[in-house]
């Protein structure tokens, strides 16, 4: 096997109660990812390769049964192993809770891991509308997305959705509009919206990014906006 498939995971943050609502958890970080977001804090894990195989993993998990309560994949797009419904199967089976980090490029995958009930919670990037999506992500990858966000309304299944803002690729009109997909869509419950960190180590040099966005009233009838970070 290829080092990137023996070692898909970059690194591991052994504990975090922030990750999963309600739940200790670890997080594995997945090396590489289909998207170049321009604001993206992991350049490191996105364009570098995996240091540590799943077997290393499942030892260290081993010894936290009955520790910890979840398992959270992200990275980079950690769907993009091809292995890794494999590596979730053996994860459940030692009993943790399983929660996605995706941007949504895999339906197919998203979908099978749904219907044979092998993750628990969701966090569904939802980076922009399509007219923003490509200079945002630089891919074409929104009907994949789309198809992701659909899978999992039509479902029920629990999930949250996030955007990153950074106030000069996203300002009050196109958050509007993206509101208001959200509710064409049938989407209800949260929306979290996680402001840019100035002065971060990022893939693009982005300049200063306002927060003028909290100022506004943007939670509608079926959607609350909350403000991250």
């Amino acid at each position: 096997m290829k080092e990137n498939v023996a070692k898909p995971i970059y690194s591991l943050t052994p504990f975090t109660l922030l990750d999963y609502p309600h739940k200790s958890a670890c997080i594995l970080w997945f090396a590489g990812c289909n998207m170049r977001c321009l604001y993206c804090y992991n350049p490191e894990i996105v364009l570098g390769k995996g240091r540590i195989s799943f077997d290393e993993i499942l030892v260290f998990l081993q010894k936290r049964k009955n520790l910890l309560d979840a398992v959270v994949f992200s990275g980079g797009e950690c769907l993009l192993h091809k292995n890794i419904i494999a590596l979730i199967q053996e994860i459940k089976k030692l009993g943790f809770l399983v929660k996605i980090d995706t941007n949504g490029s895999k339906p197919i995958i998203l979908k099978e891991l749904i219907e044979n009930k092998l993750i628990d919670y969701v966090a569904l990037d939802f980076k922009s509308m399509p007219n923003h999506f490509e200079k945002i992500t630089q891919s074409n990858l929104f009907k994949s997305f789309e198809n992701s966000f659909k899978s999992l309304t039509k479902t029920k299944f629990p999930f949250e959705v996030r955007t990153t803002v950074h106030s000069d690729l996203i300002d009050l009109k196109q958050m509007q509009s993206m509101i208001a997909y959200l509710e064409d869509i049938h989407y209800e419950g949260n929306y979290y919206i996680q402001f840019y960190v100035n002065n971060s180590n990022t893939l693009a040099k982005l300049g200063y990014s306002n927060r003028e966005l909290e100022r506004e009233l943007l939670s509608t009838d079926k959607i609350k906006v909350y403000f991250r970070g």
